[in-house]
């Protein structure tokens, strides 16, 4: 069969097209933006790439598609798309397709919450390659311990990153719901994705009807400490529910270590103990609860917590997880796709453990479209209490234009520099500390601030969830001619 994939550059997309080449389709698509990793990911997988959505494409081809497998960025006015509805070609959504097609009959191992999807799904699909089960897998992100971020899998086990973003323009329900999963962890559930949904409400209605989807031999593993989650399973749940946390009530829960270590319990009783390999880069609280729910999962299936967690013992985390991508002259810089304040909070937390009294200097783009229509602004400066400096960009015109002033709400980080200094100290002392957080507008300005302010001992964080007008680099390479 002839697919041809509209918005495949997305990370998505991408690993659909990436499935369905290694189940022998001819796979095609066209993108608005063709370009590297993902661009040479796929043409290297034989999958041929089309700049643009114009109607000409279908002339290009070689061949007639026989489906057309539409991503949740083309809309109505798409010239390519309204071809399609026009000539009355077959079309259907990416979730759509994948369940359909892929997931159909498999043992599903769905990983869905506001947080931490991406990296539980890495540990998730590690900790069952680790132990022989040779799943399929699709991961929003780049998991270290594998060469590719999907794959169709040698097995009848799937694990996938569930997301609870809308499937297309034609079907506004979860991309969630089209995945049937027999065992669906919830990892948390938060306000978020503000274009599309009006309130909490809102997506817990999402995760219940995910909920619904579940069989009574599947399994429910879910955050205990989670109010939202709480109430999604008083709407109704029909299949067992395992609950994870730190909480001993749970039915798992974990004794942390000084370190980033911790020891598993299962029903109150020690199971396993996860030692972290080291320079994993994996680090913080938020992780170790990442890692409880992932073998949770997995002992669903039959992998004992102490295998699980020999797996976890050599995972390489995911790529732009507090990902080292410079250092130099005792100068650490990383990246992070942080950019809700919780996942702000739980990077800076994690990092803050690892570092202890150094001093971290937080490089900040807030751009999800959450963020870029103010919703979360007013928590933005409590989830960078952990940073010593922040500096936060924001476009000032085009598609990635904050709707708000960014230096106002960072105001109360410098308030509250200045009202910790007492009346003995040096002006110039207040003033420093009135600069602890500062916005820019643009990104040359913002990498000549850091790199002037960083000393021998600084980690310098960059959290975005794009980007970021290639920053890293820019930061590296200004420490480096610094010293």
């Amino acid at each position: 069969m002839h697919i041809h994939i509209l918005g495949i550059c997305g990370t998505f997309m991408g690993g659909i097209a990436a499935i369905a080449r290694q189940a022998g389709h001819r796979v095609t698509g066209c993108d608005a933006n063709v370009y590297p990793p993902m661009s040479t990911q796929l043409e290297a997988q034989g999958i041929e790439l089309i700049e643009g959505y114009s109607t000409e494409q279908l002339s290009q081809l070689g061949s007639q598609p026989d489906l057309f497998v539409i991503g949740n960025v083309v809309s109505r006015g798409n010239p390519l798309m309204e071809a399609i509805l026009n000539q009355g070609l077959p079309y259907v959504s990416g979730p759509q397709w994948l369940g359909e097609q892929v997931l159909y009959g498999r043992h599903v191992l769905a990983v869905a919450g506001t947080h931490g999807k991406t990296t539980t799904s890495a540990m998730l699909a590690w900790i069952l390659e680790f132990n022989g089960k040779e799943p399929g897998y699709l991961i929003g992100g780049v998991p270290l311990n594998f060469t590719v971020s999907a794959r169709l899998g040698n097995s009848n086990y799937f694990v996938i990153e569930a997301d609870e973003y809308d499937t297309a323009f034609f079907d506004k329900r979860s991309k969630f719901v089209h995945y049937r999963p027999r065992t669906a962890l919830l990892n948390n559930l938060e306000f978020d994705h503000a274009d599309i949904f009006a309130d909490l409400a809102a997506i817990e209605t999402q995760f219940h009807h995910l909920v619904r989807t579940v069989p009574s031999e599947g399994l429910l593993v879910v955050n205990g400490a989670e109010a939202s989650l709480e109430r999604v399973l008083e709407r109704g749940t029909w299949s067992p529910v395992a609950r994870f946390g730190l909480d001993a009530k749970n039915t798992w829960s974990m004794r942390p270590h000084p370190n980033d270590d911790f020891t598993v319990l299962r029903e109150g009783k020690e199971v396993a103990t996860v030692c972290w390999a080291p320079n994993s880069g994996v680090m913080g609280r938020h992780n170790q609860l990442n890692a409880l729910a992932a073998i949770a999962a997995a002992a669903h299936i039959g992998i004992s917590p102490a295998d699980a967690a020999l797996a976890l013992a050599q995972f390489k985390n995911v790529k732009r997880r507090l990902e080292t991508v410079g250092q130099h002259n005792g100068i650490t810089i990383y990246d992070d796709f942080a950019h809700h304040p919780t996942a702000i909070t739980t990077t800076l937390d994690g990092l803050r453990r690892r570092v202890g009294s150094g001093r971290i200097l937080a490089v900040l783009e807030p751009r999800s479209n959450t963020m870029k229509l103010g919703v979360m602004k007013a928590q933005l400066p409590v989830s960078l209490e952990a940073a010593d400096r922040i500096y936060a960009y924001g476009a000032a015109s085009g598609k990635a234009a904050l709707g708000w002033d960014l230096a106002e709400v960072l105001a109360p980080l410098n308030q509250k520099g200045v009202q910790q200094e007492t009346q003995k100290e040096m002006q110039k002392e207040a003033q420093q500390a009135a600069q602890r957080a500062q916005a820019f507008d643009d990104v040359e300005k913002l990498v000549s601030a850091v790199v002037a302010e960083a000393k021998p001992g600084d980690h310098i964080l960059v959290m975005s969830n794009g980007g970021f007008g290639g920053v890293h680099q820019k930061l590296v390479q200004g420490i480096v001619e610094k010293y």
